[in-house]
């Protein structure tokens, strides 16, 4: 690959692990929506039977934590706020029509994608401590019947609001053009950089002439 007009944006380790979870969450996703209506309910093949998807789950959802944990702390300090995030927030209507003028000074990550991580993040948090209290026959029994109701309930509604918020982060990742050869290849065009990530391109270039690591 002629890497001369592309500027490496993620590392292999980190797509093979966004990957590797991609599987992995879903297969939780199917399997649990067929929980939920009678009419999914085929969804569950996807471990093979019934019998394994009640078994499988809550062990898939577990390697769904752990590799989204290692994507936290991987890229957390480029989610973390910043006062530039304002003027994302304030310019989100140009964002979305996708006008790039005026410039956003915008890093790594804009300002929504700190949302859609932080969001995803807490969401895999809860619906770990959730499917603690429901996971039967391992820890269920340890709460009592009304806690574990409540956790099935929590662990419902966190599961269908990650569902609804990875089917956004997919829809934008198509929606702007170069994201997902960024992360197939883990290159991105210098014209993409410069256009949605300013002051990230910014930083790059520099690094590039001091020397200095990304």
């Amino acid at each position: 690959m002629n890497t001369d007009k592309l500027i490496l944006r993620t590392r292999f380790i980190d797509r093979a692990c966004h990957w590797f979870m991609v599987i992995c969450f879903f297969a939780v996703a199917l399997s649990g929506l067929s929980w939920f209506f009678p009419s999914f309910n085929g969804l569950n093949a996807v471990f093979g039977t019934p019998q394994l998807a009640r078994i499988l789950h809550p062990f898939f959802g577990v390697v769904v934590f752990v590799l989204l944990m290692f994507l936290f702390a991987r890229f957390v300090r480029y989610n973390l706020p910043e006062r530039e995030d304002a003027q994302w927030f304030r310019n989100v209507k140009h964002v979305l029509a996708g006008k790039h003028d005026p410039a956003l000074n915008i890093g790594k990550y804009n300002a929504g994608q700190k949302v859609l991580f932080w969001g995803i993040m807490t969401l895999i948090t809860v619906l770990l401590l959730s499917g603690v209290v429901i996971w039967r026959p391992y820890f269920a029994p340890l709460f009592s019947i009304p806690s574990i109701r409540i956790g099935l309930l929590v662990h419902a509604v966190a599961g269908i609001s990650l569902i609804l918020l990875i089917i956004g982060h997919a829809y934008l990742a198509f929606w702007v053009k170069g994201s997902i050869r960024g992360m197939v290849t883990g290159y991105v065009s210098r014209t993409w950089a410069k256009t949605h990530h300013d002051r990230w391109y910014r930083q790059i270039n520099k690094q590039n002439k001091t020397g200095s690591k990304p």
